[in-house]
């Protein structure tokens, strides 16, 4: 119960907790959350009320977030791997849109700011890319180099990790500066986004190709 006398405002905003309980439970898929609100009762005298549940936890995340979206790419690319005590799970697609739209957590902590497992995630995104690009030749001819940046033109992405007693920058939690993550999660993407890619290389050659547009697209505006 929030306490008065710290507190400006004591009232509970629903759609602020729904928000938090949806979270949660993508984040911990398989558990239910039952989210009642006593103080609302609707035309047959019940509690509003709403249940969050989700299978595939991470996976359904990111379809939610890309509902409005038009795919790149048929289903989100699932991660997941531990390195020293690091469990990380990691959920990514691609879209038609040319803006980064990515979530970081940290033992369920929205990491709004991000921090050192955010710069492991873009840091291995980018060599698993790179690493691509080298063994399939697309940019052999090409004198103008992929920037990271290009890479994550219509990522959506959701990172999850959990640290034990994570060291955070701010009284609030906003952003990770616990060393150990950044070099966890840039291996573990390296590692698997490489292999996906590998495997798939008709996804992954239209993916450089978005990433070639990009690049083309901020040279053409530097020049301009």
């Amino acid at each position: 119960t929030p306490d008065k006398s710290i507190f400006v405002s004591t009232r509970y905003d629903y759609d602020t907790l729904a928000t938090r309980m949806r979270e949660l439970a993508y984040l911990n898929h398989g558990i239910t959350i039952v989210l009642t609100d006593e103080r609302v009762k609707n035309e047959n005298g019940e509690f509003k009320s709403e249940t969050f549940y989700s299978e595939n936890g991470l996976i359904d995340f990111i379809s939610y977030l890309d509902t409005n979206r038009v795919k790149l790419i048929p289903d989100p690319i699932y991660i997941t791997g531990e390195r020293n005590n690091v469990p990380v799970e990691i959920a990514l697609e691609y879209n038609q849109e040319y803006s980064e739209n990515l979530h970081s957590y940290v033992n369920n902590i929205n990491t709004v700011e991000g921090g050192t497992h955010l710069q492991g995630f873009r840091s291995g995104l980018t060599r698993s890319f790179n690493a691509y690009v080298e063994k399939s030749g697309l940019l052999e001819k090409s004198k103008v180099k992929i920037s990271p940046d290009d890479f994550r033109e219509g990522l959506t992405a959701v990172i999850s990790v959990k640290v034990p007693e994570p060291q955070f920058e701010g009284q609030t939690k906003d952003k990770l500066g616990s060393p150990l993550a950044r070099p966890v999660v840039d291996g573990i993407v390296a590692d698997k986004l490489t292999f996906f890619l590998m495997e798939n290389g008709e996804l992954a050659s239209n993916l450089i190709r978005k990433a070639i547009k990009a690049r083309d697209a901020r040279e053409a505006a530097r020049k301009a």
